[in-house]
């Protein structure tokens, strides 16, 4: 049994965490701040069964609290999504990278040397690709004029020619394209200079697009599928960006969960990443038209519009997880969203 501090534990991963961990029998302790990014209303006051020391993970002395008699730390808490603009940049800094690195100094003085991280994916920037051409290629950022003229697909930076996607694995280069994404990469230089100073283990687990129960409704912080699902539930068409053939690996949030207890079982040394991936990949637009077909509800429709700093394809090799932390995803994208078209939301 491991006694285990688990930031963000109230939120919708955290709370799947927090679940998995006290199946396990492992002892839970429970810091969330209650960002408004992630709960729109009160926050609960325990979740399982644990209670919930409210607190920001910038907080030093809250933070010193919580660490006290833990042998490791899964650390959930961020601000996550696109966000509204860049009046959120300074909030990411502060929330993720600032308060990864107070979290990471009162573990060194603790004497808490395992650390499970919440990563993700948006830390590769576009997937990998290979040219017919000119082999494996890595896409520059769409250009605006491209993806107005509604051409989305990434061309080879040689050639021109159009490229195909391929799998993306942890040794892949990282190419953050939007404020989350810098971020979520700076935890994992973070967190690797932890480790190197401390002796720690950090397992980064990147993500890549959760879905499941207690997502948190339509705001401008929630993932593709809780915006869909908010859209079903009003009786409106998923609005599908781009030309909904842009491919994701959807992960169900039961195997992130999953994901960590694994991570956590076994103690890597050093710093290492992890793709926390399905290996089952679909476009948007097929995972529109399975959840809206589940529901019952107006059929998605493909807008042409776009975002910058979202990329076109990512799928992910999940094999490395596979063999070093035995993990293995195992619920497919039918099954998991006829759950999740009549699961309840978050707000």
């Amino acid at each position: 049994m491991t006694h285990v501090l688990l930031t963000g534990g109230a939120g919708f991963i955290g709370s799947h965490v927090t679940a998995a961990l006290l199946a396990a029998g492992h002892r839970v302790r429970v810091l969330d701040s209650a960002h408004p990014a992630a709960h729109s209303g009160p926050p609960p006051a325990e979740v399982h069964g644990v209670p919930v020391l409210r607190a920001d993970v910038r907080d030093r002395e809250a933070v010193a609290g919580a660490l006290r008699g833990v042998d490791a730390v899964i650390h959930q808490a961020a601000m996550v999504g696109m966000g509204v603009d860049l009046d959120d940049l300074p909030d990411y800094v502060g929330c993720n990278d600032l308060g990864t690195a107070v979290l990471l100094a009162a573990m060194a003085r603790a004497g808490v040397h395992r650390l499970v991280l919440a990563s993700s994916m948006v830390v590769y920037g576009e997937g990998a690709y290979a040219c017919p051409a000119d082999g494996p290629a890595r896409p520059p950022a769409r250009a605006v004029a491209d993806l107005a003229a509604g051409r989305f697909e990434p061309v080879c930076p040689t050639c021109g020619r159009d490229l195909t996607p391929a799998l993306v694995d942890e040794d892949a280069v990282l190419d953050p394209r939007s404020v989350y994404a810098a971020t979520k990469l700076a935890q994992e230089h973070l967190s690797a200079a932890w480790a190197r100073q401390t002796g720690g283990s950090v397992a980064a687990l990147r993500y890549h697009n959760v879905y499941g129960p207690g997502m948190p409704r339509n705001t401008p912080y929630s993932g593709v599928a809780a915006i869909f699902r908010s859209a079903l539930e009003a009786g409106v068409a998923p609005r599908v960006f781009e030309d909904g053939g842009q491919r994701r690996d959807f992960v169900h949030v039961s195997d992130v969960a999953a994901a960590n207890l694994a991570a956590l079982d076994r103690e890597v040394p050093g710093f290492r990443a992890f793709n926390v991936a399905s290996g089952r990949p679909a476009t948007v637009g097929r995972m529109a038209a399975a959840l809206a077909d589940t529901a019952g509800g107006p059929r998605p429709v493909v807008t042409g519009e776009f975002r910058l700093g979202d990329v076109r394809h990512i799928v992910a090799s999940p094999a490395r997880a596979t063999a070093e932390l035995g993990f293995t995803a195992t619920t497919d994208l039918a099954t998991g969203m006829a759950e999740f078209a009549h699961a309840g939301l978050r707000g």
